[in-house]
Order: structure tokens, then sequence, then C-alpha cells
């Protein structure tokens, strides 16, 4: 079976309530969506989903460009296409544009590729499990208020979530810091983890001043704590402390994630389903995270990564911060803390076509 023809949209989805994350206010979430139809009239669908704006028309339009060499192409062949792909354009990357560009187009061309089987996707890439560990990861950003953050923390506890991720201040100073996580600790209990992300906001020095006091204060998991690019510096702290340190969501190649992991900078690699280009290289690059034996986690859009943990041995634990629920008539949710990919052929996500139809621009 070969593809007939893919096209690309732009979404704009307000968010309910706007926000700021990583020092950035956040007033919807924007999608490119691609449509990869077969000769036969199977469609796939993917997107990538981003809380900025800023380049988002420039990325579907490099997936426009990117889309017309698909014609023709076997839809089994899923490692020639992205090949093919990314030497079309290779002068962009690797990684950057190119990957965000690439990455709604190889989610589809998966998709059409399950339908076309009758297999979900978590079972054509290995099918290791057929749930996995959730987190909740929404409405804790560093701006806001206190008493709404233990609102929704409790709210998480009650729903079963082992695990709740709050985001931190580039610039408050130590003490302040680990008070917020006090807390959240104090809405969370002593059974579920309080994670922390500092979004790649601090120094080395302030990462180390911060991490003491927030692991005194109960902390459990520290995320991208300086630049992803310092192995050196990540790899120090993630021996200062008993907490996990974890990134990665910044990696965009297989050498990047490479020397990151031989350079034993973090406890648990986080993967970024758009920045790595789609399902095709993640794979690859999850499969990385057993040989150094790192567990693997997804970034965001938990509906396809839930696929991707579920299909490895490596796959850790799935963020469940949903960005995509307005166009979805079928948002799986987990239940008591675990998340299960849909059993439907591809990924099984239904789009809400009234909705796409209402966000699209």
């Amino acid at each position: 079976m070969k593809i007939a023809s893919c096209s690309i949209e732009v979404l704009k989805i307000p968010v309910e309530k706007a926000y700021q994350a990583a020092g950035r206010p956040v007033d919807a979430n924007w999608h490119v969506l691609a449509r990869v139809r077969t000769t036969d009239g199977t469609e796939g669908v993917g997107y990538i989903v981003q809380p900025r704006g800023d380049l988002i028309r420039t990325i579907a339009t490099g997936a426009e460009e990117l889309s017309a060499c698909l014609t023709g192409k076997y839809i089994s062949n899923t490692e020639a296409t992205w090949s093919a792909l990314t030497g079309q354009a290779s002068w962009v990357g690797p990684g950057g544009l190119l990957h965000w560009a690439l990455a709604p187009i190889d989610i589809a061309i998966w998709d059409a590729l399950g339908k076309s089987l009758g297999q979900p996707i978590f079972r054509l890439l290995g099918g290791y499990r057929d749930k996995v560990i959730a987190y909740a990861s929404d409405c804790m950003w560093h701006s806001v208020p206190i008493d709404d953050l233990q609102k929704s923390i409790r709210g998480y506890v009650d729903a079963g979530y082992g695990g709740v991720k709050l985001r931190l201040s580039h610039t408050a100073p130590p003490g302040e810091q680990a008070e917020r996580v006090r807390h959240a600790k104090a809405a969370a209990g002593p059974d579920v983890v309080v994670m922390v992300d500092a979004t790649e906001g601090w120094s080395y020095t302030q990462a180390v001043e911060t991490g003491r006091a927030l692991q005194e204060a109960g902390a459990g998991w520290l995320e991208d704590p300086i630049d992803h690019r310092d192995y050196a510096g990540l790899s120090k702290i993630r021996d200062m402390f008993d907490m996990r340190v974890t990134g990665g969501e910044h990696y965009y190649t297989a050498a990047q994630v490479r020397d990151c992991l031989e350079a034993r900078a973090l406890d648990v690699m986080i993967l970024d389903l758009a920045r790595v280009g789609g399902i095709t290289p993640w794979r690859k690059l999850a499969a990385l995270g057993e040989a150094y034996n790192i567990p693997v986690c997804g970034h965001v859009v938990p509906e396809v990564h839930v696929h991707l943990l579920a299909s490895v041995s490596a796959g850790h634990m799935v963020e469940y911060m949903p960005r995509s629920t307005e166009i979805l008539d079928n948002m799986p949710i987990p239940v008591e803390g675990i998340m299960a990919p849909l059993d439907a052929p591809g990924h099984g996500l239904r789009l809400n076509e009234a909705a796409v139809a209402k966000f699209k621009l």
C-alpha cells in the first residue's frame, strides 16, 4: 500500500486559564496537524503541540514542503521514508525545525500503518507492556498560587497518581523554592513523589544550592536544573543528590543522547517526540537508554507517548499533561495512576472534526 497524499493544518486552541511556563505567558496550545492518506483510503493522523505560537506557521510550511515528497512511497517503509525526508532538507538539520516539521508526518504514517494492519502502534513496535505508570504534570506552574497548587495536587492524589510535578522559578532564592515544595508535599502526603522542574533556568551554582534545599524539603525528582548541553555539570549534580536528576527533552539527535548517557549525566532520560523527529527515531533513542540501563520517559503528548513507552523495555513513566483534549473524541485518561494505550489500530485517537474546524487557522 502506498501514500497517496498528505495535508497539513495549523490549529490554535485557547487554554481555559492562562499561565506562565518557563518564564513565558501561555494562552493557547498550537498544533501542526498532518493527515496522511493511502491509496486504499486509509487516513493516518499525527500532530505536534507547542504552548507558543512562535514559528509554528514556519514549521507547518516546512511540513507541507516535505509532504510533497511522500506520494508513491510504501506506507510500511517508515525508515526509508524518514531518511528520504531528512535528506530532502538535510541542509536545515539535523534537528531543529526539520525535526519539528517531520514529526507530525512520521506519526501520521505510523497511525496509517497501524490502521492498515489492524494493530495498535504499541504492538507494532514490540508490545513490551500494555500499560504505563503516569504522573500528573498540569496546573502546577510556578505562577499558580499556593492554595491553587495544593488543590490541584490533592485532586491528583485522589485520582491515584503516585507522582506530581511542579515548575519552579528561575530567580527565587533556595528557601522560597523549598517552601513551595514543602507546601506541595503537605498536600501530596508521604506516599506521593513531589517532582520539580527547573526548566533549565538555573546556573550550576544555583542548581547546587537550590537542589540541597529542595531535597531537604522532600523533593524526589529534579528535572532540567541546568542547560542540557552541560553534561559535566549535570553529572556532578546527579552524583550530589539522592533524588533523581532527569532531563533530555531538549535533545534532537541520537548523538546528543549518546553523549549525555556516556557522561552519566542523568538518572532518567526524557524524550520529546517532536524534537527527535517522530516515532521512527524515537525507538532508536529509547534503545540507547536501554543500552545504558537508564529508564526513558516521554515529554507531554501522553496519548501518543504511552504507545511508545509501552512498546520498549526501557519505558518508565508517561507525563500526563494533555494539550489536545479539545480536538479528540477519546483522549485516554489514567486510572489510579496507570495509563493504557488505546487498543485500537494505529494510535487509536479519533479527531473531533467539528473542533478541528473551529480551531483551524
